[in-house]
């Protein structure tokens, strides 16, 4: 390397050290049209991925990999393998790619002697790997390397993939004491490598939301937000928008959870087609429950079949009264767990993330099935839940089991069995701050109430629906208008008043209806079911606060016109 190279390296080094990506490549670009170094290459490499080109980031760092070898650079050689390995395994999500290169990795530092950096083979290794015994293993291998060389970021590493070892493991407490420990040191720079502040952040953030520890989880995220806000980088940025984005469809700030999504789709798209289509299924997921269901329709059709879409398509034929379609999407996606885990080299583990996955599943299942009028079926998806929960431990799955359970009792006719299940559902809900789930837990308390307690009913069905209005979820709102008038009590929603608070559908059934049609005659002639009509004259009837159908008509004859 020429000197006048070695200059614009050593300028472009010095960048990426304090995090100024676009003056980083500027000097690596600038090394490179004097000289086709390696060192070039790998900082631009470098720059590039953390500027959310991944695409371009892997070019430069092949390029980089192929010429640390023919110059016999093995470390470096080794260290660019590494990176690859990460990029492909995580931002792209080609796993075999991915394994290619930690194998590459392995290969150079068996073949030349470099015990010190056998430490990132083992971390790789237990970051790959699906056997839970062995990735533990390979972790504490990790951690031993790295004490014996002395390499702190190795260790900080380390401990923290042996946190999320544990965590996954159904050890919680301790991995999550672990994660904490090492996230601490991170962030406050005891390491030398930003990216390790990367690898232990997403280690944590993934580690405490999967196991749905939502206050650890949320605080982490905010402790991250100075890094991000300086370096931005893409991975941590759009896990972590996700991840929050989540915590706050849960604990009922929905608007906040949309921002996030909308966030991470921006700069995912590019940066972590990986996690794009995960963002694109939680915010569907958000959609149907606040009733924008032409927009999360176009979401799952820009997901196509991501698997991290299955709960959110399953959810959007619910809403669209389609229970077959919901329950059959359901219960294929729970074979395929089943076949993921029949295929891990380790059986099933209590608490592991995947039971959130699987909890989820089962609890849409159970309300699909109620919805549908199977009781039997509810009640079997209900209580696999609830064994699931009992298994894990965890409070947020025995919440959602207690919903389930009391939904399929409902639905069987057992309504004091229901009312005592959503009891404790909504006390768990309410302590767990998830505010969507203990207003749905006071509606169906309220129609557990209707006919043997209306004061009662009307309460829990009050506060169902001022909890609904606040979180935005209208459908559900228009559910808890419905049984208060069904109780003799006015309940108009809030929100704007007139046609513009319809979707485009209530609209065209409001137009229909003004003609003095029927509901089947109205789902005749829009192609769908009666029931779904129904459906939406009760909605615009609670949205716009209206008694009956001939006001509903009145109402039409008079604003749509002015409308038009």
């Amino acid at each position: 390397m020429t000197e006048g190279t070695g200059a614009w390296v050593a300028s472009g080094r010095e960048a990426l050290a304090a995090g100024r990506w676009v003056e980083a490549r500027a000097a690596f670009g600038e090394a490179l049209s004097h000289e086709a170094s390696a060192e070039a290459l790998a900082g631009l490499g470098e720059a590039a991925w953390w500027l959310g080109e991944t695409t371009t980031a892997v070019q430069h760092l092949e390029s980089a990999f192929a010429a640390f070898v023919r110059s016999g650079r093995y470390a470096e050689a080794t260290f660019t393998a590494m990176n690859l390995y990460f990029t492909f395994r995580i931002s792209l999500g080609w796993r075999a790619v991915a394994r290619g290169w930690l194998h590459r990795a392995a290969r150079l530092v068996d073949e030349n002697g470099l015990p010190a950096l056998g430490g990132w083979v083992l971390l790789m290794t237990a970051h790959d790997s699906d056997d839970a015994v062995r990735s533990e293993r390979a972790a504490r291998g990790a951690l031993e390397r790295a004490r014996d060389f002395g390499d702190t970021d190795l260790e900080l590493c380390a401990r923290s993939q042996l946190g999320a070892c544990l965590v996954q493991n159904g050890h919680v407490s301790e991995g999550v004491t672990l994660l904490g420990e090492t996230m601490a040191g991170a962030l406050a720079g005891e390491g030398s490598r930003l990216q390790t502040v990367v690898y232990t952040s997403c280690n944590t953030v993934t580690s405490c939301s999967r196991v749905a520890d939502v206050a650890t989880a949320l605080q982490w995220l905010r402790a991250t937000e100075g890094f991000t806000d300086r370096y931005g980088c893409p991975h941590v940025f759009t896990l972590c928008r996700i991840h929050h984005a989540r915590l706050l469809f849960a604990t009922g700030d929905w608007s906040g959870a949309a921002e996030h999504f909308e966030i991470a789709l921006r700069t995912g798209r590019e940066a972590e087609p990986a996690l794009y289509g995960e963002a694109l299924g939680g915010l569907a997921e958000l959609r149907v429950a606040q009733g924008r269901l032409e927009e999360a329709a176009e979401l799952l059709r820009r997901a196509g079949p991501h698997p991290s879409c299955a709960i959110a398509r399953a959810a959007w034929h619910l809403a669209q009264d389609e229970d077959s379609a919901a329950i059959a999407l359901l219960e294929r996606h729970l074979l395929n767990i089943d076949q993921q885990e029949r295929a891990s080299p380790e059986p099933y583990r209590a608490g592991a993330s995947a039971a959130l996955e699987r909890g989820a599943v089962l609890a849409l299942l159970a309300s699909a099935e109620a919805v549908a009028g199977n009781a039997d079926a509810a009640l079997d998806a209900a209580e696999r839940l609830l064994a699931l929960a009992e298994e894990t431990g965890c409070d947020v799955l025995v919440a959602s089991a207690s919903f389930a359970r009391a939904e399929a009792l409902f639905a069987a006719g057992r309504i004091e069995d229901a009312a005592s299940a959503a009891e404790r559902s909504l006390g768990l809900s309410t302590g767990l701050g998830l505010a969507f789930d203990a207003a749905r837990c006071q509606l169906l308390l309220a129609r557990a109430g209707a006919e043997t307690s209306p004061a009662g009913a009307a309460i829990a069905a009050r506060a169902a629906l001022d909890s609904f209005e606040d979180l935005g979820a209208g459908p559900s709102a228009d559910r808890a208008a419905s049984l208060l008038r069904s109780l003799g009590l006015r309940a108009a929603r809030r929100g704007p008043t007139g046609v513009g608070l319809l979707s485009k559908r209530e609209r065209e059934v409001l137009g229909i209806l003004a003609g003095g049609h029927t509901n089947r005659a109205i789902a005749a002639r829009l192609r769908v079911s009666p029931r779904t009509v129904e459906h939406h004259v009760q909605s615009i009837l609670s949205k716009l606060g209206l008694r009956n159908r001939a006001a509903a008509a009145a109402f039409a004859a008079r604003e749509l016109e002015a409308d038009d």
